[in-house]
C-alpha cells in the first residue's frame, strides 16, 4: 500500500486529497514503520488544503465533508511516536496561518476539535514539540475576532466557564525560553483585542486574574536580575563592564522594556478593569515596595536594588506605560521622603515615622490605622508638614544643609541632591528621570509645576490662556512671581493624587502643606543645575544634558536667571577658558579648532532637540572617560575632546543666560596667509601639507640619523616646520644631484612631539610620536578603537642622533619654535571666541 503512495499523480488535484485521505483512513496505530507515511501524508493534505482555500472552494468543501480535522485529532490519538504529534502541529499552524477564507476558519475552529488539539497531553519534555505547541497557540489566536472566539469557548448561563485556548497558554508566561514568553504575550494581547465581553470577565476573574499579579511579580525578579549583572559590570576596572556583562545588561533591557510595552498594550485594549489591574499591580509588587525605597540605595539586599537601577526603571515606566493615574502617583511620590515606603512592620507601633510626623498626624494616622485589616500589607507614606520641617527658600543649598543620605530630604529632593553632589552615574539617572517627568504628557501640568520643572513656555500659556478666559487671577499670575491662588491650587492637586495613594493602595497619607511654593521648587531646580555645571567631576556629556533640561526650563532666558547663578557661570566659564587654553599648548592643537566647530554643532542640536540626548538605558552603561595617569597621547586627546566639550556647553549657557540667539558656528577667525620667511613656505610645502616622496628646500635641516630597526641606521635631514594651526617634524634624504634639496622620507606630526636631550647622551634628541588623528574622532575606527582600549595604547618614540651638542639644540630649538607659532595661530584664531580682546559681559 505504502508504494503506491509515490505513484504519478497531479500534485494540487482534488484526486490527490482524496486518495492523502482514504489512505490516512486506513491507519489504525501510527508507529516507527508507517510514521513517514503519516508525516507527508500531513504535510500534503495541510498544502492541498491552503491551495483550494484561495483558488478552488471544493477541496475546502471535501475537507469539511470527509471530516479530515476528526481524522487528525484520531490519528494524534494512536500516535505512538514523538514525530507525528510534531507534524500535526505544524501542520496545523501552517493550515490556520494561510487559510483566508472566513467560512475556513470558522469550520476549523468548529467541532471541538481544535479544542481536543489544544488540551491533548502532550510531551513537553521534548523542547521542539513545546515550540511547536505554542507556535499552534499563537496562529489560533491571529484567527480570532467576535466570531471565532465563541467556537473556542465554552458558556454556561451566557458566561464563559472555560477558554482552553487562553488557559493553556499562560501556563508556558515564565517559561525559561524567551521566545515561548514572547509567544504567550502575543497570544493573550490578540484575545484582549477581540473585545469580547464575557472573554473579558472572564479572564479578569479569579483565579486567572492571578496571571497579572504573578506577571508583575516575575517582571520584579527580572528587574532585581538587572540590577545584578549592573552591580556586577561595576566591579570592573574604570567601571567600564565587559562584553559579556554588558550583553547580559543588554539582552536584560531589552526584555524589561517588552514587558513594559506589553503592559502598555495590555492597557489600552480598552478593558477598563484589565488596566486597573494592570496599574494597582504596578504600584503595589513594583513601585512603592521596591523603586521608590530603593531611589537612594547605592548597595543592594534582599528588599532593594541599586539607585542607578531604580531611576532607570521609574524611567522606563513613565516613558512606556502611558497612563495618567500612574504617572502622577509617581509624581506625588516625590514629594515623600525614601523612608516613607517601608513596610508598617518596619514602622513604629503608632505608625509614625521619626523626624517626621507632627502630633496632630500622628492621632490622625492612629485613627486611620484603627479601620484597616491588612495594615501589614501596606505601605505608609507621611509627607512632612511644614510646621515640622523648615520650608527651603529659593536659592538654598539644601543639599549641603541636608546631606544626600538625610531623611529630610524628599525623593524629589534627593534627585537634586545627586544633581548636585553624586557622582557622574548619580548625575545623569536623575537628570533622566526629571528630563522624563518634564515629557511626560500624561502628568498634569499642576504636577511638573510643583515638582519645579514645568517647562516655561508650558507656564506662560496656562497663564496667558487664564487671563484671557477670566479665569481667577491669571492675569495677575502672569505679571507677578506668583500667587497664593496658583500655590494653593497646586498644593491642591499634588494633595489628591496623596489622597488617591491611600484610597486606592491602601496607603496612610498625610499632607497639610507641600513644602515650598511652586516657585521655590523651581529655584531649587535652577539651583541645582547651576551648581552642577559649575562641577570638574562630570562627564561632558552628562554636563550636556543638564544643558537640555535648563533649556527646557528657560527657553527665553528669562528672570529665574539672578545674579548669583549668572557669577557661577561666569567663573566657572573663565576657569574653562584657562584649561582650553592649556589645551592650545598642549598634544592636539592642531586638531583643537577642528574638534571644537564639530561640538558646536553636537551641543547646540543636543540642547534645543525636543528629548535628551541620551536614552534612559545609558544610566546602566554610561561612557566612561578615561582615568588613566600618564602622558600618552589618547590620554591627552581625550582630555582635550572632554574639555571643549564642556567649554561649549558653558559658552552657549553664557550666550543663553543673556537672552541672545546661539549662533550656528562658532565665532572663530579664518586662517591668514603665511609669513614670506616661514620655514614651510621657504621648503615649499603646499597647502596640503607634507607627503612622503614629495621634494622639499632643505633650509635650516640639520643632518641626523635614526635606526627604525635594531642595527639599520639611516641617515637623514631633520625638518621641524608649521602651516597655520598644522605642524610637522620631517626626516628627508637629501638629493646627491640637487644641492639643498631632499625627498620626504617621514613626517609625523609636530604638536605633542615633547621634545627632550638625553640626560646622559647631549646629541640626542627624544621625540614622542603621536597619531595625526584621534580615532574616536573617526567612525570607520570606532570598532578598532573599542578593542584598542582594552590595551595599552603606546605613542612613537624617536631617538635623533646629532653629530654634536650645538646641533641637537638646533634642533631642538627649531621644534619649540614651530610649536610655538602653531599653538600662537591656534590661540589668534580662536580670540573671539575666548573673549580675550574683551569682557565677558559684552559676549
Amino acid at each position: 500500500m505504502w508504494f503506491s503512495f509515490w505513484r504519478s499523480r497531479n500534485r494540487f488535484s482534488l484526486e490527490e486529497l482524496r486518495y492523502l485521505t482514504d489512505q490516512l483512513e486506513k491507519v489504525q496505530i501510527v508507529n516507527e514503520s508507517n510514521k513517514e507515511f503519516v508525516i507527508e501524508a500531513l504535510r500534503s493534505i495541510a498544502e492541498l488544503v491552503t491551495y483550494g482555500d484561495q483558488n478552488d472552494p471544493a477541496f475546502f468543501e471535501f475537507f469539511m465533508e470527509k471530516q479530515v480535522m476528526g481524522q487528525f485529532v484520531r490519528i494524534l490519538n494512536v500516535s505512538r511516536t514523538s514525530s507525528v504529534p510534531l507534524q500535526l502541529l505544524q501542520t496545523m499552524s501552517i493550515m490556520i496561518q494561510n487559510l483566508k477564507s472566513e467560512h475556513s476558519i470558522y469550520y476549523i475552529f468548529s467541532n471541538e476539535h481544535i479544542n481536543s488539539l489544544i488540551t491533548y497531553s502532550f510531551d513537553f519534555r521534548n523542547e521542539e514539540l513545546l515550540s511547536y505547541y505554542v507556535s499552534f497557540l499563537r496562529a489560533i489566536s491571529g484567527k480570532l475576532n467576535k466570531s471565532t472566539i465563541s467556537l473556542l469557548v465554552k458558556t454556561q448561563n451566557d458566561e464563559v466557564v472555560s477558554f482552553p485556548l487562553y488557559n493553556e497558554a499562560i501556563r508556558f508566561a515564565f517559561h525559561e525560553e524567551n521566545m515561548v514568553r514572547i509567544a504567550v504575550r502575543a497570544l493573550t494581547l490578540n484575545v484582549y483585542h477581540v473585545g469580547d465581553e464575557s472573554v473579558n470577565k472572564y479572564v479578569n476573574s479569579p483565579p486567572l486574574a492571578d496571571y497579572f499579579s504573578n506577571l508583575i511579580s516575575y517582571f520584579r525578579e527580572q528587574c532585581i536580575s538587572l540590577d545584578r549583572w549592573v552591580s556586577e559590570a561595576s566591579k570592573y576596572v574604570l567601571g567600564n563592564p565587559g562584553p559579556e556583562s554588558t550583553s547580559c545588561i543588554l539582552a536584560a533591557v531589552e526584555e524589561i522594556e517588552d514587558y513594559l510595552y506589553y503592559f502598555s498594550d495590555v492597557i489600552s485594549a480598552g478593558i477598563p478593569d484589565l488596566g486597573r489591574l494592570i496599574t494597582e499591580n504596578i504600584s503595589q509588587i513594583l513601585i512603592f515596595p521596591l523603586l521608590l525605597t530603593s531611589l537612594n540605595m547605592e548597595h543592594t539586599d534582599e528588599t532593594h536594588i541599586s539607585g542607578t537601577t531604580s531611576r532607570y526603571l521609574l524611567c522606563c515606566i513613565l516613558r512606556i506605560v502611558k497612563t495618567k493615574d500612574l504617572a502622577n502617583s509617581i509624581a506625588a511620590a516625590l514629594f515623600c521622603p525614601p523612608d516613607a515606603f517601608s513596610p508598617i512592620s518596619e514602622t513604629k507601633p503608632n505608625g509614625c515615622m521619626s523626624g517626621h510626623v507632627s502630633s496632630h498626624e500622628n492621632q490622625q494616622l492612629d485613627n486611620d490605622a484603627s479601620h484597616s485589616e491588612a495594615d501589614t500589607q501596606h505601605l505608609r507614606v507621611v509627607v512632612a508638614n511644614s510646621s515640622s520641617s523648615p520650608q527651603i527658600h529659593p536659592g538654598e543649598d539644601f543639599v549641603l544643609q541636608h546631606g544626600c543620605d538625610s531623611p529630610r530630604l524628599t525623593l524629589r529632593e534627593l534627585l537634586l541632591s545627586y544633581v548636585v553632589s553624586g557622582n557622574d552615574i548619580q548625575v545623569l539617572s536623575s537628570l533622566s528621570v526629571l528630563a522624563t517627568l518634564l515629557q511626560t504628557k500624561e502628568l498634569d501640568e499642576s504636577m511638573l509645576d510643583a515638582l519645579g520643572i514645568l517647562p516655561q513656555r508650558k507656564q506662560h500659556k496656562k497663564l496667558l490662556l487664564q487671563a484671557l478666559v477670566g479665569e481667577g487671577s491669571g492675569e495677575e499670575q502672569l505679571f507677578s512671581s506668583e500667587t497664593s491662588s496658583l500655590k494653593d491650587g497646586v498644593h491642591s492637586e499634588v494633595d489628591s493624587y496623596l489622597q488617591k495613594l491611600k484610597d486606592q493602595y491602601g496607603l496612610l497619607c498625610s499632607c497639610s502643606e507641600i513644602g515650598a511654593s511652586p516657585r521655590g521648587n523651581r529655584f531649587q531646580v535652577l539651583d541645582s543645575l547651576v551648581s552642577l555645571f559649575c562641577r570638574s567631576n562630570i562627564s561632558a556629556e552628562t554636563l550636556w544634558c543638564g544643558g537640555w533640561l535648563l533649556r527646557q526650563l528657560l527657553p527665553y532666558s528669562e528672570a529665574e536667571f539672578n545674579s548669583h547663578h549668572l557669577k557661577l557661570l561666569k567663573d566657572t566659564y573663565k576657569n574653562c577658558i584657562s584649561g582650553l587654553l592649556q589645551e592650545v599648548r598642549g598634544t592636539w592643537p592642531d586638531l583643537l579648532i577642528t574638534v571644537l566647530i564639530d561640538e558646536w554643532k553636537k551641543c547646540k542640536k543636543a540642547i534645543e532637540a525636543s528629548s535628551p540626548q541620551k536614552e534612559p538605558r545609558h544610566i546602566l552603561l554610561p561612557s566612561q572617560r578615561s582615568d588613566i595617569e600618564g602622558e600618552s597621547s589618547f590620554t591627552a586627546g581625550e582630555r582635550m575632546c572632554e574639555m571643549v566639550k564642556v567649554f561649549v556647553l558653558l559658552h552657549q549657557l553664557q550666550v543663553f543666560s543673556l537672552g541672545r540667539t546661539l549662533p550656528d558656528q562658532p565665532p572663530i577667525l579664518s586662517p591668514t596667509d603665511l609669513p614670506i620667511n616661514s620655514r614651510a613656505k621657504t621648503a615649499g610645502l603646499d597647502v596640503l601639507g607634507p607627503k612622503p616622496g614629495t621634494e622639499i628646500k632643505l633650509v635650516d635641516a640639520v643632518p641626523c640619523r635614526i635606526a627604525f630597526e635594531r642595527g639599520k641606521e639611516r641617515h637623514f635631514c631633520f625638518l621641524a616646520t608649521s602651516r597655520g594651526t598644522l605642524g610637522w617634524v620631517l626626516l628627508a634624504e637629501e638629493l646627491p644631484l640637487k644641492q639643498n634639496f631632499g625627498i620626504i622620507r617621514v613626517a609625523a606630526p609636530l604638536a605633542g612631539s615633547m621634545p627632550r636631550i638625553d640626560d646622559k647622551h647631549s646629541k640626542w634628541l627624544h621625540l614622542r610620536i603621536r597619531p595625526s588623528t584621534l580615532a574616536f574622532m573617526e567612525p570607520s575606527k570606532s570598532e578598532a578603537l573599542g578593542k584598542a582600549k582594552t590595551k595599552a595604547l603606546i605613542d612613537g618614540r624617536w631617538i635623533l642622533a646629532f653629530r654634536d651638542e650645538e646641533a641637537c639644540k638646533s634642533a631642538l630649538s627649531m621644534i619649540l619654535e614651530e610649536m610655538d607659532l602653531q599653538s600662537n595661530e591656534v590661540e589668534r584664531r580662536l580670540k573671539p571666541l575666548l573673549n580675550l580682546d574683551r569682557p565677558l559681559d559684552v559676549l
